[in-house]
């Protein structure tokens, strides 16, 4: 009888020590998505934070299509190997723009658990998922958000991103949207540094 193989973890991108705000420590895990074992967890997650709702096939059309795009935050105790407890994703997609013939990437979902906020961990996530963009040679990044969302409007802005519309009713609960976009500079270093400096600057 053949023993099926173990999944191996999926390999880190980085590790970030952190106290919580009710001052546990632990160590935050960052990855790219790996493969449909980690998809009911990152449902589970969106689905109990966001109050738009997605179908399993809108997840799959972005996750497995642009799988170094879909970056996941796990929170393990410190010094662990395990897997840890999935707590923030964000995921994006990449390609060509009809009108502008631009490659453009887009940000579609990102959420992060309550227990785990005013840690930075969005920032996070927005940043490695448009360092990909550039490797993918986008030359932009759009998202839409709620215009009272004023946290996510915080971080967004900061990391260089421009109010270019607003759309109205744009949700389901009749709330407007503004669109915003963010010019990704070429690149002109290895892939490995850090191209943006101005946007990067937002540490965890």
């Amino acid at each position: 009888m053949t023993s099926l193989a173990l999944v191996p973890p999926p390999t880190p991108l980085e590790i970030c020590p952190v106290t919580r705000v009710d001052g546990e420590k632990c160590e935050l895990v960052y990855t790219t998505y790996t493969g449909e074992t980690e998809l009911q967890s990152i449902m589970d997650l969106i689905d109990s934070t966001l109050s738009e709702p997605y179908s399993i096939f809108t997840y799959r059309y972005f996750i497995n299509k642009w799988p170094s795009l879909c970056i996941l935050t796990r929170s393990r105790p410190v010094g662990s190997t395990e897997t840890g407890t999935l707590i923030g994703v964000i995921i994006c997609k990449a390609e060509l723009h009809a009108k502008s013939k631009l490659k453009r990437g887009y940000l579609a979902m990102l959420v992060v658990d309550k227990v785990y906020r005013k840690l930075r961990i969005g920032t996070k996530l927005a940043v490695i998922a448009i360092n990909e963009m550039a490797n993918l040679d986008c030359q932009e990044a759009v998202l839409e958000t709620e215009i009272t969302n004023k946290g996510a409007l915080r971080l967004y802005e900061r990391l260089g991103f421009i109010r270019s519309k607003r759309l109205p009713k744009y949700y389901l609960n009749g709330n407007d949207a503004f669109r915003l976009k963010l010019w990704i500079p070429e690149k002109e270093a290895p892939a490995h540094e850090e191209q943006n400096p101005s946007m990067l600057t937002n540490k965890e």
